[in-house]
């Protein structure tokens, strides 16, 4: 059963990664890089200080903080316990596909998927009744994850569970925050 998945998960990510093309190299790279994304996190912040008074908005912005460490952490404990190589470092696979990037350490679970995912949920679950649009923050994991297939550097599980682990968590916070700031 496990080698029918890893063999799904290979040819999954062979398929996709094959789809690419080198005319969205350019913003497949630039999508990548967490960089690209602070405008988007400056927007965060701005919503959190204008939808909330000072102290539960900074109440908030620390709770957004203790999720990135702590989903950075477990991801990172992860990848050196479950040791998975990087597809673009497998060389099973990696002469079959487009290579952009190639980072050496381990894969499993993605990291970018994880806390992208994770900062998003949170994020939605602390603004969703202030803000119609919330669910527009979701294209940022979306797009984040699926460059991490795009440029070779991860498998879909990895995706997958990166992103259900980060998604998880952060509920778990949310659900601790209501629990703790409005006691029965």
């Amino acid at each position: 059963m496990l080698d029918r998945l890893l063999q799904w998960d290979k040819e999954t990510l062979l398929y996709l990664n094959n789809l690419g093309t080198p005319s969205f190299d350019g913003f497949w790279s630039t999508v990548t890089h967490i960089t690209t994304w602070f405008p988007l996190f400056f927007l965060f912040l701005l919503l959190f200080a204008l939808k909330f008074p000072w102290r539960e908005a900074l109440l908030r912005i620390g709770l957004l903080t203790l999720l990135i460490f702590t989903i950075t952490g477990l991801c990172n404990w992860v990848k050196i316990w479950v040791k998975r190589i990087r597809p673009c470092n497998d060389e099973s696979v990696n002469s079959l596909m487009r290579m952009l990037h190639t980072p050496s350490d381990y894969s499993f679970f993605s990291g970018h998927a994880s806390s992208s995912f994770a900062v998003t949920v949170l994020v939605f679950l602390l603004l969703k009744h202030k803000i119609k649009w919330a669910g527009l923050f979701f294209i940022w994991p979306i797009l984040f994850s699926l460059s991490r297939l795009y440029l070779g550097v991860h498998y879909p599980l990895d995706v997958m569970v990166g992103a259900l682990v980060g998604a998880f968590l952060a509920w778990l916070f949310f659900k601790s925050y209501i629990r703790l700031s409005h006691p029965a």
